[in-house]
């Protein structure tokens, strides 16, 4: 029995030294977590500073490297990669051009950030050519621009491809008390105001360009078939008219009674 309470002894005196050690081993970090932990309650407005500064910049980083903050006042601030993968820029419509329209870009605006990242403080703004892609519009068309366009309208410039300073593109807007868009380039040709065009700047053999001509010839065909501006056909009475008159016997007549 005293063998036995000797052994025990010793064991629990052994324990209580590794337990010690351990301890001993530990303490240095429990000191340092400690002193963390104490710097972080002393200071805990300059550790919010610190973290406010270092998310501001890193969204300030990422807003410049995708740039959707940036305004584009030419067709050459746009970056290919914009062009190459078909992106949508929202736009204010200037005015009706020859070919399209005058937009001045509309970046998305972010209170406080925006002021940061802009290019042009300052400096009036300057609207971008835009083409409809694929489509030639006749004087009708653009007519019909002017009046179903107001000014200052917003509308979404689909980006097809580029030519110098002309952006080429699927332009849509929303009409009056409708939730829907609609796309200029379909809307015009199924009117009846526009032909279908090649679409510059797209590799013919493409998968965009056919996808794309596909949907404007679709769009000009429904005109066709209802025979809608440019497709409208004349009247009974307009084609005999006209036959009439083209009759070279009767322009004769018509310049005897004349001279009588």
């Amino acid at each position: 029995m005293p063998g036995t309470s000797s052994d025990t002894d010793r064991h629990t005196e052994r324990e209580k030294r590794g337990k010690e050690a351990l301890d001993q081993q530990n303490q240095p970090s429990h000191n340092i977590v400690s002193i963390i932990s104490q710097f972080g309650d002393d200071n805990l407005s300059l550790v919010r500073n610190i973290s406010t500064g270092l998310a501001l910049a890193g969204v300030i980083v990422i807003a410049r490297s995708i740039r959707l903050m940036t305004k584009f006042k030419a067709a050459s601030e746009i970056p290919a990669r914009f062009i190459e993968r078909n992106v949508s820029l929202r736009g204010k419509v200037h005015g009706v051009t020859e070919e399209g329209l005058s937009v001045e870009h509309v970046p998305i605006h972010v209170p406080g950030l925006s002021p940061l990242l802009s290019k042009h403080k300052g400096v009036c703004a300057s609207p971008l050519l835009v083409h409809l892609a694929g489509v030639e519009l006749t004087p009708e068309g653009r007519a019909w621009l002017e009046e179903n366009l107001d000014p200052a309208q917003l509308v979404w410039l689909k980006l097809i491809s580029r030519e110098e300073d002309t952006l080429h593109c699927l332009v849509s807007h929303s009409k009056q008390g409708s939730m829907w868009s609609s796309c200029i380039n379909e809307e015009v040709l199924w009117l009846g105001l526009a032909r279908t065009a090649p679409i510059s700047g797209v590799p013919p053999d493409s998968h965009l360009y056919w996808r794309l001509h596909k949907r404007l010839l679709k769009a000009e065909g429904k005109a066709e078939r209802k025979g809608r501006g440019l497709w409208k056909e004349d009247s009974l009475w307009q084609r005999a008219s006209k036959a009439v008159g083209d009759n070279t016997v009767f322009r004769l007549m018509k310049r005897l009674f004349r001279r009588s």
